[in-house]
């Protein structure tokens, strides 16, 4: 079953306060050297109750660390199933384009999608493999200007 991400779906920016705690909890927890570890132990601690001890992956507990480091940085955070399937919207905004040239990418191929009712739906990890492809092309094109400026002098 694939997972579609509401169309109120929102995140909110971190506060302040929550940067500063995101900062110190951050600084901490990359004391920890994780290495090839497949798990690891923590303990909850609540009020006037016992340490809970809780087996988490370790990959879970680096995830946590990048979205603290970002969190520090006052970075707003959402975390998206790659199997999520987006409305054509979410997918433009995802982009930072038009809903029209999104529909367009999707009508030409380029960004598979799937049809639910009369409305078409992108999966997250299809629209981030575009963006790959397209950032890399983009880069490729401003390395080959950026050659041809220096060939000619250009002073860039």
């Amino acid at each position: 079953m694939t997972a579609l991400i509401p169309e109120n779906f929102k995140t909110l920016a971190p506060t302040e306060a929550d940067a500063q705690l995101a900062r110190e909890s951050s600084r901490r927890l990359a004391t920890h050297k994780l290495g090839k570890r497949s798990s690891v132990r923590i303990q909850l601690l609540d009020d006037g109750k016992e340490a809970e001890p809780v087996a988490v992956p370790a990959s879970a507990l680096r995830l946590f660390l990048h979205l603290l480091t970002e969190m520090s940085q006052g970075n707003t955070v959402t975390l998206i199933p790659t199997h999520a399937e987006l409305t054509t919207q979410q997918a433009a905004d995802l982009l930072n384009v038009s809903r029209p040239y999104l529909v367009k990418l999707l009508d030409e191929g380029k960004i598979p999608c799937r049809t639910v009712g009369k409305y078409r739906r992108v999966r997250f990890d299809d629209l981030m493999a575009y963006k790959r492809k397209d950032d890399e092309a983009r880069a490729k094109v401003l390395d080959q200007l950026t050659a041809e400026a220096q060939e000619l002098g250009m002073g860039y």
